[in-house]
């Protein structure tokens, strides 16, 4: 069996050049060009039909934002992150801290040393796994939906911040 590699879906239709629309009909084709296979993909609007030198050709739905994969996160860069915002303090960015802290627990960067009581809730307090901390962020209890809101702004936050 041969294998080939061929580029995934691209952005842009190779007639008009606009963005391919996610949830919009695209058609692709495989060429030869310079020895070497070649995928085009089209718009509807920009679809000339396939070419007579095409090796394959299909169609198929531009996937939507939520289906694209996204790169695997950096646990190092979680931490660091994570010591930026416990150090910052700010208040509305209670939430993240929060979030961001469990999520270095499941990926096994921070662990939970314990929890003690104030006056205003529980607090877990945290180390990092390499001796670095110790850190207190307050556990929130949160519903399903702010643990969501949060996530969504974690992702804004680390793709503004730290790329």
């Amino acid at each position: 069996m041969i294998e080939y590699d061929i580029r995934p879906l691209g952005r842009k239709c190779a007639a008009t050049g606009a963005d391919l629309v996610p949830g919009s009909t695209c058609h692709s084709v495989l060429i030869e060009r310079d020895g070497k296979l070649v995928r085009l993909d089209y718009s509807e609007e920009g679809w000339p039909g396939p070419p007579t030198t095409a090796i394959g050709v299909w169609q198929c739905m531009v996937p939507k934002p939520t289906e694209v994969r996204r790169e695997p996160l950096d646990v190092a860069v979680l931490l660091r992150c994570f010591e930026q915002l416990v150090e910052e303090g700010t208040p509305d960015r209670e939430g993240l801290r929060y979030v961001l802290a469990l999520l270095l627990v499941k990926k096994r960067r921070l662990r939970i040393e314990g929890s003690r009581a104030a006056d205003d809730g529980q607090y877990l307090q945290l180390a990092g796994i390499q001796g670095e901390g110790a850190w207190e962020v307050r556990d929130l209890n949160p519903t399903d939906e702010e643990v969501e809101q949060w996530q969504r702004e974690l992702n804004a936050y680390l793709a503004s911040e730290w790329h």
